[in-house]
């Protein structure tokens, strides 16, 4: 039986962070933490060995796999900060219109540096994921 590798756990969110190697990209992240533990009400928790998770909920898809992941998260990634959010959402004009500079993937939106975005549309687009994600699945909070 396959298991997850990414899941929550006790490891350091401060120690992993103060591992990021160049001094913008930490300073990014500690920021992203920020607004993210403001929006979400939640304490920030590792999932796996690299991503910073808020909050967490139950999904199961109809082949039967099924998992815990965070609600909204991210990780410092070699080539850029990866941003975790509801899958499609970044696909959605409307929410990333006037976000700044950035690239996207199925769930995930790309960004190299913070100020590259305007941070209003950022905390909106969290909101927003954060929203989605608990109408669709709820959400276990405390996780």
């Amino acid at each position: 039986m396959y298991e997850l590798k990414t899941k929550i756990n006790d490891a350091s969110v401060n120690a992993f962070l103060d591992t990021v190697v160049d001094e913008n990209k930490r300073k990014d992240c500690y920021a992203i933490a920020g607004i993210m533990q403001e929006i979400t009400g939640e304490q920030p928790k590792m999932w796996g060995a690299a991503i910073v998770g808020f909050g967490s909920y139950h999904y199961k898809y109809a082949s039967g796999h099924e998992g815990e992941m965070c609600t909204v998260g991210f990780s410092p990634r070699k080539a850029n900060i990866t941003v975790y959010l509801f899958p499609y959402l970044v696909q959605q004009e409307s929410l990333i219109a006037g976000l700044g500079k950035f690239k996207t993937g199925k769930g995930c939106l790309y960004i190299n540096k913070l100020e590259d975005i305007y941070i209003p549309a950022f905390k909106e687009l969290i909101r927003k994921s954060l929203e989605m994600t608990r109408g669709n699945f709820g959400e276990k909070s405390g996780a």
